[in-house]
């Protein structure tokens, strides 16, 4: 396709989008009202209700919509392709990915059938009330979890995406036998420092970053209300105290009647159905925010949001551009009739262990819930299913494992092969940062620093770049290790670490 056909086609698909939305209905009244104005004249009515909508700030809300389409829709392609093309281009990954679902939805109906808890329930009166009547407190609540176990863990996601080969790769024309260090053996294209370089020109040396330059420089986003300009400025670090309303700008995340209504009745949902997720979300907070030094006052939030965001069916949009599949099961005694299966969880999201690490860090940011809400459920369908569903995409866990690897194999080679000599893959040891986008290993303060890059420059790709350098900042200590235990001695607490100064020191003076 041209230019011209690829851009008439986005903009046919965001104009269909939009035309649906609460914000068409408010821009159209307000266009409707304004015709009593008397500045709007019959013989310039076009320009003058244009003019009345961008005055008012309506015509930058639009954008601020506009823009959040562009990065949550599908990219353009060829109008042929099939929808599966759509998802994810490469067949091989398809398939791996479809043969996970069906693994992780084996292993939650064999809970759900060996544990005797049926996959969803309607809750009876007396219960509903009681749920209602501690809603705020539930982590007061001690219900016996010892039965259930998470449906999976990263180490068994890593295993999957190390077995990843590509049938047509002829793995004899790579060009060294470098290649085959790795734990990732399929054929992806990752950037390496030069490109990094140029992509994350703002992260130079000479460039002031807050969180390090205490006078780097406030733009005066916030009053223009550009989430364009939000995104931009956000790449050098968001201030403390604008960050919240920063990120939300960049999310489009306006916190509108309707989305405090549509939190509402998610969690009216949540007191009138009990779901057998509802056992895993209370499993992983209590195995995760709840023994964490900074998360675990929020665990009261950690429950509202998780068990709302899996019974939120908005949610299931996001599969038109994720490689993954949302899980079916069958309404009881009706398996294998195809009209009878429905998406389960509702979300179509089944939680790993660690998933609750997701939310955590921006509870320091909004007490809101239904704020809170939004904004996880936005940073979710934005970046965060990227981490645990095989796909190409430059931002999935594929490609952050691959170029992981390729920065540590081509800038701190001795070390590499020093560690996998000793049976100390660095994948096996940085997966479990990656996956969780560091959260829970970092700082709060640190890692919201890391976050405004990933909002910054919409991709995930400085994770990839942070592990490596963490790596890089020990080096001296690991190339003493002896054995897989003792480097993740070496790396066990990256509580200390400043990221910002680690990231620039390593794409920039690394020497190439």
């Amino acid at each position: 396709m041209d230019d011209g056909t690829e851009l008439s086609l986005t903009i046919a698909q965001i104009v269909q989008r939009l035309k649906g939305s609460h914000l068409h209905s408010q821009i159209e009244r307000q266009a409707k009202e304004c015709l009593h104005q008397p500045e709007i004249k019959l013989e310039s009515l076009k320009e003058d209700v244009r003019s009345f909508l961008k005055t008012s700030g309506w015509e930058r809300k639009l954008q601020n919509a506009v823009y959040r389409e562009l990065h949550v829709q599908l990219p353009p392609s060829h109008p042929a392709a099939p929808p599966e093309h759509l998802k994810e281009p490469l067949a091989y990954m398809r398939k791996a990915q479809a043969s996970w679902e069906k693994r992780v939805l084996k292993s939650l109906n064999s809970m759900s059938t060996e544990l005797e808890v049926p996959l969803a329930r309607m809750r009876p009166a007396a219960e509903q009330r009681e749920l209602a009547s501690k809603w705020n407190e539930m982590g007061t609540d001690e219900p016996d979890l010892s039965r259930f176990r998470p449906v999976y863990a990263p180490k068994d996601f890593l295993e999957v995406l190390i077995s990843l080969r590509n049938p047509n790769h002829d793995r004899s024309e790579d060009i060294s036998a470098r290649s085959h260090w790795g734990l990732i053996q399929v054929p992806l294209n990752v950037r390496d420092i030069p490109q990094l370089r140029q992509a994350y020109s703002e992260l130079s040396l000479t460039t002031g970053q807050l969180g390090i330059d205490d006078h780097a420089h406030i733009h005066p986003v916030l009053e223009e209300q550009d989430s364009a300009a939000a995104q931009q400025y956000s790449r050098q670090g968001c201030p403390t105290g604008l960050r919240a309303d920063l990120w939300a700008l960049i999310l489009n995340c306006t916190n509108q009647p309707q989305d405090v209504m549509h939190y509402e009745q998610l969690m009216a949902g949540v007191i009138q159905h009990d779901l057998l997720v509802d056992n895993l979300i209370y499993k992983d907070v209590k195995l995760t925010a709840s023994n964490d030094d900074y998360y675990f006052v929020f665990e009261d939030f950690l429950y509202q949001v998780l068990l709302c965001f899996s019974r939120d069916t908005a949610v299931l949009d996001h599969f038109k551009y994720n490689s993954a599949t949302p899980p079916k099961s069958y309404i009881q005694g009706k398996t294998g009739d195809e009209e009878s299966a429905v998406v389960y969880p509702p979300n179509g999201v089944i939680l790993f262990h660690g998933f609750s690490m997701y939310v955590a860090p921006l509870c320091f940011l909004y007490n809101e819930p239904s704020k809170l809400y939004s904004v996880f459920r936005e940073m979710y369908i934005r970046y965060f299913f990227r981490l645990h569903a095989i796909s190409s995409s430059p931002s999935g866990i594929v490609s952050l494992c691959l170029q992981f690897e390729r920065l540590l194999q081509t800038h701190l080679p001795q070390l590499f092969y020093h560690l996998r000599q000793i049976g100390a893959q660095p994948l096996r040891i940085a997966f479990k940062w990656m996956v969780r986008a560091f959260s829970g290993y970092l700082s709060t303060d640190q890692l919201l620093l890391l976050w405004d890059r990933i909002l910054g420059y919409d991709s995930l790709e400085v994770v990839a770049v942070l592990a490596a350098s963490v790596f890089a900042f020990r080096a001296e200590n690991l190339m003493e290790v002896t054995s897989l235990a003792s480097a993740e001695a070496v790396l066990a607490d990256l509580s200390t670490l400043k990221v910002m100064p680690l990231i620039q020191i390593f794409l920039f003076a690394t020497a190439i």
